[in-house]
């Protein structure tokens, strides 16, 4: 197996689903309690890389991370090299491509927490900040769990976007779903195959885990309702 396309695709899953967790809470916070109309259109956009094909998300992103670009050019600057076809490039769209994945679950969390006792807190004297992290974030945890754990796989087998971002460069680009391409392309069937079924069992391991740490965080919570 590609070993080196596994270590960077693993990479690359955990940074997104860190970045997801800082960028999504707010956004999921925000949709969970504002009452503004105008909301649908953010919910719209979060939820865009569920219907839009990969390669015209990936596309865009290309257009927009490129060095014509002021985003580019500034980048370019810093780092003395382009974003697209880096890691740093395929970070980003796998962020834009996993939005919905995380932003979801964590807005449903946060809609499931009955608001009498977020007025609670605060009406005994704690602050807003301090009421996110201490009753908002706990109470909300189970769908913060599925939102982190679902960008984690959904970026494990991105192809169309990270192909478009960052092509086919080893142990820079390459990633597994893209390794499986190549094998079936040079017609090395037992190798993709072989990669294949260690994706599955570590995406169905995730899944698994993830669903276990649901059932037991309601079942304690059930046992301990304060």
């Amino acid at each position: 197996m590609d070993w080196g396309a596994i270590a960077l695709t693993a990479r690359l899953s955990a940074c997104a689903s860190v970045a997801l967790l800082l960028v999504g809470l707010p956004i999921a916070w925000w949709l969970a309690n504002t009452r503004w109309r105008g909301r649908i259109f953010v919910e719209a956009f979060v939820a865009l890389p569920l219907v839009l094909p990969p390669t015209v998300l990936g596309y865009y992103v290309l257009i927009a991370l490129g060095p014509r670009t002021l985003l580019g050019q500034a980048y370019q600057k810093l780092s003395g090299h382009t974003l697209p076809f880096s890691f740093e490039g395929l970070l980003v769209a796998s962020i834009l491509y996993s939005l919905p994945f995380a932003v979801q679950p964590f807005t449903a969390g946060f809609r499931s927490i009955d608001p009498h006792l977020v007025q609670a807190s605060l009406n005994i004297g704690a602050s807003p900040w301090r009421t996110f992290w201490k009753v908002m974030v706990p109470l909300a945890w189970p769908g913060i769990i599925s939102g982190v754990v679902l960008s984690f796989a959904h970026t494990l087998g991105e192809f169309g976007v990270v192909l478009m971002v960052g092509g086919n460069i080893p142990d820079v680009t390459r990633t597994v779903s893209i390794s499986i391409y190549d094998h079936v392309q040079s017609l090395n069937y037992p190798a993709a195959t072989r990669t294949s079924l260690f994706l599955l069992a570590v995406s169905f391991l995730v899944l698994s885990v993830t669903y276990a740490l649901q059932r037991n965080f309601r079942f304690t919570t059930l046992l301990n309702p304060r």
